[in-house]
């Protein structure tokens, strides 16, 4: 029996230990390898379930809406999105834009939004509306025109479907079926209810109208374009090249101009709100207090400045609530949350340097600060009002972390953590705060959901993505590596994260190559304890370290770590991943000779940073789709943390990467999409021509047809190994 039991065991450890090798093309196939990971997350309006959208086994790009049912704790597809809509999905370019700027990628349902009695769904789809009764499981087509539907959604009341069509806002009448044309004079560079390029880009604001909750008036932004300079950039594909006049505000340039109006649906009339004499602003973010009030947050060009207004409906009067104001700039937040039981609302505010809530009334007096200390909030989650109680995720522990909390909603007493596991927890909550769903992972754990009470039990998984026997890991687990977490003290004196995967087969003894992942901008952050990209995961398999370094600028860390970069892009970042290569070369495993950089976007710009003004540090760099010029990014994100350029363009000059090309010592890829609408192709074909006649040589690989993000499962194949091959080309052979 001994005997047997010592086989046994011998086999079971050769078929966990004998992994399969880790491939680029392992990674981006079907199915995926984090295994299935539901998206947009949704408690039912009656509370009865939770609906998700998840990706096919055989095609993780192609979604269908599935249900976790809390009475019977049976998960089954809800909708599938063949039964609305099969074969190609030709979208709009506003679609195309507006998918890009919510970076998200595939096909089938990709949206959906509940009735408000939950006995109903809204999903658009294929450029049309269609309304799905769960009573009779059959959808019903709201419209089928050659015009393309956008920014669907349910009336506050169920009765109506609105959405934007040829850039006017519509309704539907779901009883007699009947459309409505609610504003008439969108064409051209005239859009109504629709956001403009910076707020879907950089504001976070994916939408222009809102509906009062009574459902008799719709708030919307009408914008005029017609400032804005337009551009035509070429699209190149592979077998044509497209022309596109786009309206793109560069830093210093125009705005689009706006105007916030009121149309009551009895009526049809439009009232236009006084937003001041000042035309050069931005409105971030619109929301009804109630039924006859109307908030919204004026922000001036420098976004040093951002006040909070209120709009009386019946008298059309307009007061200033609260006002927040910073010498360098003042962050967007989401976390404004009216109270239903009095005139009292939450506010986010970094007034004392890391973003916490308040509590004020709605004459802006200040009745209670409900979080405070060294660390930072993520995000107001729910509010019971009847516990008197606020929950939300932050970094109390550590920045590394997201964990949820609870806090009195007077301030009192002390913050309690919720969640358990050690790792990164994204939160939905139940409309009535009484559970919620956490979204969980680490760096050994793919995405895993589960459902919570409001005290942090859980009540069961709805997607455990145990990696066990079957699970699409399972066969490369045993030779998953771990990373290590730690801390640098930078010569400024503040402290900086880094994250570090050793090679496989680690030999203390020997020296390898190092592949520095880098990003470096700000509203980002890349080192937390949490699910992290395969291909660096793959490359420490390859033989390399893997390192990250989140420098200041990054998030989460309080608003004076952000504030050092305002001005001065492109060099505290680059002293910082100076410092974090200083200590790589203390490490006796790491070969000094032999240390890339490799970024995409913001990350892309660093690279080039880096090799050119730190070139004795990083001797192979790979830049991805790079903002080469801030001249050329938009105003939103660029003034912001450069200021204007025709106020400060010596600081534009030292910000951009053409100063210092002449300092590229090692061997530098740049790739970019040639359809690039976001970071235009313009600044690598400026940084190319500058290169060649500098006499300096390069690597170029373009990708026809492609944004920003380079969709698609090939494209990202050959991107990966093209990137994989550079680096060991260049760093691979050992000295």
């Amino acid at each position: 029996m001994k005997r047997k039991l010592i086989f046994l065991l011998a086999g079971i450890f050769a078929s966990y230990s004998s992994a399969e090798q880790l491939t680029i093309d392992r990674i981006f196939s079907d199915p995926a390898l984090s295994g299935t990971s539901p998206r947009a997350l949704q408690y039912s309006p009656d509370g009865s379930r939770v609906t998700f959208l998840k990706g096919r086994k055989d095609d993780y790009n192609r979604y269908d809406l599935w249900e976790y049912r809390l009475k019977d704790g049976e998960t089954r597809m809800l909708v599938n999105s063949d039964k609305l809509h099969s074969g190609e999905e030709n979208l709009s370019d506003e679609e195309k834009a507006r998918r890009e700027r919510q970076r998200i990628f595939g096909s089938g349902i990709m949206e959906y939004s509940w009735s408000k009695d939950g006995r109903a769904l809204l999903f658009p789809l294929a450029g049309d509306v269609f309304y799905y009764d769960l009573n009779n499981g059959q959808p019903k087509r709201l419209t089928e025109t050659e015009a393309f539907e956008t920014d669907v959604r349910v009336s506050p009341k169920g009765n109506l479907v609105s959405f934007i069509r040829d850039q006017n806002i519509f309704v539907v009448d779901l009883k007699t079926g009947k459309e409505r044309q609610l504003t008439t004079d969108g064409k051209g560079p005239i859009k109504n209810g629709m956001a403009e390029f910076v707020a879907q880009e950089e504001m976070d604001r994916m939408t222009g109208y809102w509906w009062s909750p009574d459902e008799k008036n719709i708030a919307f932004l009408r914008v005029d374009e017609s400032p804005v300079d337009e551009v035509t950039r070429s699209e190149i594909y592979a077998d044509r090249i497209d022309m596109i006049k786009q309206r793109y505000p560069a830093a210093g340039r125009p705005n689009v101009k706006i105007k916030l109006g009121v149309l009551n649906l009895d009526s049809g009339k439009t009232r236009w709100l006084n937003l001041g004499g000042n035309e050069d602003i931005y409105i971030p973010r619109v929301k009804w207090a109630r039924s006859d009030l109307l908030s919204y947050q004026w922000q001036n060009r420098s976004q040093q400045k951002l006040e909070l207004r209120f709009v009386d409906i019946p008298s059309g009067k307009t007061r200033t609530g609260l006002t927040e104001t910073s010498d360098t700039w003042v962050n967007l937040f989401h976390d404004l949350r009216f109270l239903k039981d009095s005139d009292r609302f939450i506010w986010a505010s970094e007034k004392d340097g890391f973003k916490h809530l308040y509590l004020f009334d709605l004459d802006g007096k200040q009745l209670a600060q409900i979080t405070k200390g060294g660390w930072a909030i993520d995000a107001l989650e729910a509010v019971d009002e009847g516990a008197g109680k606020v929950y939300f995720t932050g970094r109390k522990d550590t920045p590394l972390e997201r964990h949820l909390y609870v806090a009195n909603l007077d301030g009192s007493g002390e913050v309690e953590k919720i969640s358990r596991r050690a790792g990164m927890h994204r939160i939905a909550f139940a409309k009535d705060a009484s559970g919620y769903i956490d979204t969980y992972s680490n760096p050994t754990t793919p995405a895993q959901v589960s459902l919570h009470s409001a005290d942090g039990e859980r009540v069961t998984w709805l997607q455990e993505n145990k990696v066990e026997q079957g699970h699409p890991l399972f066969p490369y687990v045993s030779d998953w590596i771990e990373p290590e977490f730690g801390t640098i003290d930078a010569p400024e004196g503040h402290t900086l994260y880094y994250r570090m995967y050793k090679p496989a087969g680690f030999d203390a003894s020997k020296q390898y190559p190092v592949m520095v992942y880098l990003y470096g901008g700000p509203h980002a952050q890349l080192v937390t304890n949490s699910w992290d990209r395969p291909f660096n995961q793959y490359m420490a398999q390859q033989g390399y370290v893997v390192f990250t370094l989140d420098n200041r600028g990054s998030a989460n860390r309080g608003k004076a770590f952000e504030d050092p970069i305002f001005k001065k892009m492109g060099s505290v970042e680059v002293d910082d991943q100076v410092s974090g290569v200083k200590f790589l070369r203390s490490l006796p495993f790491v070969d000094p000779e032999r240390i890339g950089v490799y970024g995409h976007s913001y990350g892309g710009y660093m690279a080039l940073m880096t090799m050119f003004k730190a070139g004795d540090y990083f001797k192979a760099g790979i830049s991805g789709a790079p903002v080469t010029d801030w001249g050329l990014y938009d105003t939103h994100y660029t003034e912001r943390y450069m200021g204007n350029p025709n106020e400060v363009p010596e600081a534009y000059k030292a910000a951009s990467v053409f100063p210092y090309a002449d300092g590229l010592k090692g061997p530098l890829l740049i790739y970019h999409g040639m359809a690039d609408d976001n970071v235009l192709f313009t600044n690598t074909t400026k940084l190319i021509k500058q290169l060649q006649d500098n006499g300096q040589q390069f690597e170029l690989m373009t990708y026809p047809g492609k944004k920003h993000s380079l969709r698609g499962k090939e494209t990202r194949k050959h991107w990966f190994q093209m990137m994989k091959d550079f680096f060991d080309r260049n760093l691979k052979a050992e000295r």
